[in-house]
């Protein structure tokens, strides 16, 4: 195997979707990919607006270091990941990242609210769309593939 091919190689895991060619679930990939982009943006900015009482109510309660520090990780990686997952841009890792804080998120609930579905629910809703997102890429409708197809042509 060449560089070249390597290097295509590469860029073809990275930015290459695993989804189908159907218009229609392009479309419908969008969209979700979008909406739960904005939804968790929103999330993410409601951190930092209290990052005090996410860190103690949250963070601490489940028995992190660093409650602060915490808190912010969590914020940024929900507004970064998002905002990457929303525009179809490194979207394998700004989806990795929401499933980890997603994880982070049905812990707490189950150490907090122990075995109780509604308290969990968005949270793993959440963590599976990512999860899917993270697994099969941003779609045909994503700077990932417009990457794709500019640097790696020829890679399938």
């Amino acid at each position: 195997m060449t560089t070249t091919q390597t290097n295509n190689s590469l860029l073809a895991a990275i930015f290459q979707s695993n989804s189908s060619d159907n218009i229609l679930f392009q479309i419908v990939w969008l969209i979700v990919r979008i909406l739960a982009s904005v939804l968790m943006i929103h999330n993410g900015i409601a951190k930092l607006e209290d990052v005090p009482g996410f860190a103690e109510n949250v963070v601490a309660a489940i028995g992190l270091p660093f409650p602060v520090l915490f808190t912010y990780c969590a914020a940024y990686a929900e507004i970064v990941g998002a905002s990457l997952l929303a525009l179809g841009l490194f979207t394998r890792l700004g989806a990795l990242a929401l499933v980890v804080t997603m994880s982070v998120a049905i812990y707490f609930h189950l150490k907090i609210d122990g075995i109780a579905i509604a308290p969990m629910e968005t949270a793993s809703l959440y963590g599976l769309t990512y999860l899917l997102f993270a697994v099969n890429g941003g779609g045909l409708f994503s700077v990932d593939t417009l990457i794709k197809k500019i640097f790696a042509p020829s890679a399938n």
